[in-house]
C-alpha cells in the first residue's frame, strides 16, 4: 500500500487528473510520488494470513445470519429468481423497507417513489453523491471517515471537508462543525452510528447538522447501516428531526444487520425528487443486483423485535470480551456505543505510531487490526496517529482467543 504513516499521508497526492487517480487519492491510496498502493484492509488481511493471525481488521462477521433468510434465498434460486431484478428493486423488498422505517422510527416512505434497492450501501452512497455533487462543490464528513467516502467525493471532483471527532467520546465540537460549513457545502455525508469510531450521535449533534444544512441549503446523505447495532444508546435517524426530511437521503443495508455482507443488498429512502435523482445515477452503475437475495432480505426485515434486540445484546457481549483483552494488553480503550468496532490508544504503551504497530501485531501476538490514521486526511492522521481499530463481529471463542493473545503484548514488545 502507499505510505500511510502520518508524515506520508500528510503530503498531497500528485498526478490526480484522471478519475481513478482522484479516487485513489481520496481514499489515501496514493503515496506522495503518485505511486498506487493497496487498501489497508488488503494489507492487514494478507499479513494475517501469512502469520496465521486472527483477523480483527476488516469488519465482516464470521457467522451467518438467520437460517430462514438463507432458506428463502435458496428457494428463490430454485424457483428461478435468477435474472435481472427491477431497477428500483422488487416491490416486496421496497415495501418491507418502508414497513421497517415505520415500525422502528414512525416514518412512512412511499415504497413506489421514495425507496430504491441498491447494490449494498456503498452503491447507494456513490449514487447519491454522484447525483448531486460536481466540481467546485464541497462535501462535509466527520473525520475519521470510512475510506469509500473520500474516494467517491474525489471521483465526483468535489472538495472533501471534514469536522474532527476527538477522543474520548468522539463527538464533534459544534463550533468547529459550524466552521466546516460554507456556501459551497452541497452535501453533508453523515455516518451514524459511526465507523470507525463507534459513536452513536445524540440528538443535539444531529440537530446542529440539520440546522446548518438548512442554513446552507445542503443535502444530508445519512449512512445508517449500523442502525440496529447499538448498545443501550438509541439510534436516531436524522430524517426524523424537524427540518430534515425534505433534504435527507437515508441509507442502510442487510449486510450489517443480518450478517450477510456478501449479498450486497442495500437501500435508500427519502423525498421522491431526491430518490429519483439518485436512481437515475444508480441505474447506470449496477442497474440491479441480488435477485434471489431481495426476497430473503424482505423476510429478514419482518423478523420480530426479539431478533433485533438479540443481535445487539450478543454483539455487546462480544465487545466486552475484546475490551477486556485490550485493557489487559495495556491499551487505552474507548468503549463504543454502536457498530462492531472498538478503538484503542497505543500511547498508553509508549507507542505513538499505530500504523507501524498494526504491521507488527500479526507477528507479535497473532492478531490483526487497522490503524485509525488511514481513515483521515493529514491533520486528522496526526491527531489519531496512536489509535487502532479492532472488529469484534466474530465468534465468541475466537474473541476469547484474541483477548488471550493480546494480553501477552506487553511481554512481546
Amino acid at each position: 500500500m502507499a505510505d500511510m504513516s502520518p508524515a506520508g499521508s500528510s503530503a498531497p497526492p500528485v498526478h490526480t487528473s484522471l478519475p481513478w487517480q482522484r479516487a485513489a487519492g481520496g481514499a489515501n491510496l496514493l503515496s506522495p510520488d503518485g505511486g498506487l498502493g493497496v487498501t489497508i484492509f488488503e494489507e492487514m488481511t494478507t499479513l494475517a494470513v501469512a502469520k496465521g493471525a486472527i483477523n480483527l481488521g476488516q469488519g465482516f462477521p464470521d457467522e451467518d445470519g438467520p437460517a430462514e433468510m438463507k432458506e428463502a434465498a435458496r428457494a428463490a434460486i430454485q424457483a428461478g429468481a435468477n435474472q435481472y431484478a427491477p431497477g428500483k428493486g422488487f416491490p416486496r423488498l421496497r415495501e418491507a423497507v418502508a414497513a421497517h422505517q415505520e415500525r422502528f422510527y414512525g416514518l412512512t416512505p412511499d415504497p413506489d417513489t421514495e425507496v430504491i434497492v441498491t447494490t449494498g450501501a456503498t452503491e447507494a452512497i456513490a449514487a447519491s453523491l454522484l447525483a448531486f455533487v460536481q466540481p467546485g462543490d464541497e462535501v462535509l464528513t466527520f473525520e475519521p471517515f470510512y475510506d469509500s467516502y473520500g474516494a467517491i467525493i474525489a471521483m465526483a471532483g468535489a472538495k472533501h471537508v471534514t469536522a474532527p471527532l476527538a477522543a474520548p467520546d468522539f463527538l464533534p465540537d459544534l463550533d468547529a462543525l459550524e466552521d466546516a460549513f460554507s456556501n459551497r457545502t452541497k452535501v453533508v455525508l453523515l455516518n451514524n452510528p459511526h465507523n470507525p469510531m463507534g459513536t452513536v450521535f445524540p440528538r443535539d449533534v444531529l440537530a446542529k447538522v440539520v440546522e446548518l444544512a438548512e442554513k446552507y441549503d445542503a443535502i444530508i446523505v445519512s449512512d445508517e447501516v449500523y442502525e440496529h447495532l447499538t448498545f443501550g444508546e438509541a439510534h436516531i435517524p436524522v430524517t426524523t428531526l424537524p427540518g430534515a426530511a425534505e433534504r435527507t437521503i437515508t441509507i442502510s443495508s442487510a449486510g450489517k444487520t443480518f450478517s450477510f455482507t456478501g449479498w450486497k443488498i442495500g437501500w435508500l429512502s427519502g423525498p421522491a425528487h431526491l430518490v429519483a435523482a439518485a436512481r437515475t445515477v444508480k441505474q447506470f452503475l449496477s442497474y440491479s443486483s441480488g435477485t434471489p437475495f431481495q426476497e430473503a432480505v424482505a423476510i429478514g426485515l419482518g423478523l420480530p423485535d426479539a431478533f433485533y434486540a438479540d443481535i445487539a445484546a450478543t454483539l455487546k457481549e462480544k465487545r466486552d470480551i475484546l475490551a477486556a483483552g485490550l485493557r489487559e494488553a495495556g491499551f487505552g480503550v474507548y468503549v463504543p456505543g454502536g457498530t462492531y468496532f472498538i478503538n484503542v490508544d497505543a500511547a498508553t504503551l509508549g507507542i505513538t505510531d499505530s500504523v507501524a504497530l498494526a504491521r507488527r501485531l500479526p507477528d507479535l501476538v497473532g492478531v490483526a487490526a487497522i490503524p485509525v490514521p488511514v481513515f483521515c486526511h493529514a491533520e486528522g492522521a496526526e491527531r489519531t496517529r496512536s489509535l487502532l481499530r479492532f472488529a469484534f463481529c466474530k465468534k465468541t471463542a475466537l474473541l476469547h482467543e484474541a483477548a488471550s493473545r493480546l494480553a501477552t503484548l506487553q511481554d512481546k514488545l
